[in-house]
């Protein structure tokens, strides 16, 4: 039964994108296409979320800006919201069955102030937050392109903490384990302490060598500040290369799009939650029936400042 349950949470990451999967669209239908940069330098904005407020549909551009997504169906008009890392939120009015192609759009980089950490009269010592274990439970968790999975690194001994020096996936033997994925870091400030605020605002995006082990990204170039009470460490899913128009995630052969996480059963609370592009975040609240939730297999290692 565990099992199966455990292949069902799967089943469900893979499925949160079909909705906006970015499959070759008929002529006839209506479609919003374009490309996005940046205002000042018209550099391209890989990895931009789009999503239909409404329909609560979108998609996510390429590497090189590139985007496209169907024109809305419910109303007679719907709001397109563009989310670039890094940058301001851009609202576009657009109409029912409308087609807009060829779209440019420039977006502002969004100012962040930067925080320095003083230690005074102490050592910064190394300090390790979320999953411990280096075997992964049996079970699967997947995303489509645009989609993501957040574990919560809590500072559960409310130690004081600098800056964030790394944080590691545990990448499953299975899927395609050497694609392309987007490292995010948030604050636990959403509704229900959801993932909410980036705290890393560049573009990290890497990929494993092989799977079947823990996968470890550097992050001491970015200076990003550890929040006091911990913060989520996600994975995101993205679109490389020819893939992009291209794949068919209702296609009875389907095989994973991308890499695959493996999940822990450290912990009795869940800290891991999904996003989806047009739905927002949601908790992960599958257990194994004995006190211990699914979470995904994530860990982070920060200053601690004594």
């Amino acid at each position: 039964m565990l099992k199966r349950l455990l292949y069902f949470v799967l089943f469900t990451c893979a499925t949160l994108q079909v909705a906006q999967a970015q499959t070759t669209p008929a002529a006839a239908v209506p479609m919003i296409s374009g490309r996005i940069i940046d205002k000042t330098t018209k550099e391209p904005l890989p990895f931009t979320s789009f999503s239909l407020k409404d329909e609560q549909t979108g998609a996510l551009s390429n590497e090189f800006g590139v985007f496209q997504l169907p024109a809305p169906t419910k109303n007679e008009t719907d709001s397109l919201i563009v989310m670039a890392l890094g940058y301001e939120h851009l609202a576009i009015l657009v109409r029912k069955g409308q087609t807009m192609d060829k779209m440019v759009l420039e977006v502002a980089r969004r100012a962040v102030a930067l925080q320095n950490v003083v230690v005074k009269g102490g050592k910064v010592k190394n300090l390790g937050l979320g999953a411990t274990a280096n075997k992964p439970g049996e079970g699967l968790l997947q995303g489509q392109p645009g989609s993501q999975c957040a574990f919560f690194v809590k500072n559960d001994k409310n130690k004081r903490l600098g800056n964030i020096r790394s944080v590691s996936f545990y990448i499953g033997e299975n899927g395609f384990p050497r694609e392309p994925f987007r490292v995010r870091l948030y604050k636990a400030d959403g509704n229900y302490n959801a993932p909410n605020t980036d705290i890393l605002t560049d573009n990290v995006v890497v990929s494993a060598a092989k799977g079947g082990q823990w996968y470890t990204v550097d992050l001491t170039p970015y200076n990003v500040v550890a929040p006091e009470e911990g913060f989520f460490v996600a994975m995101e899913w993205i679109v490389s290369g020819d893939k992009f128009f291209n794949t068919n995630f209702m296609d009875d052969n389907y095989t994973p799009y991308g890499q695959i996480m493996r999940p822990t059963f450290e912990f009795k609370e869940s800290r891991t939650w999904n996003f989806s592009i047009g739905k927002g975040w949601n908790l992960l609240t599958l257990s194994n029936g004995e006190g211990q939730h699914y979470n995904a297999m994530i860990k982070a290692e920060v200053d601690m400042i004594k």
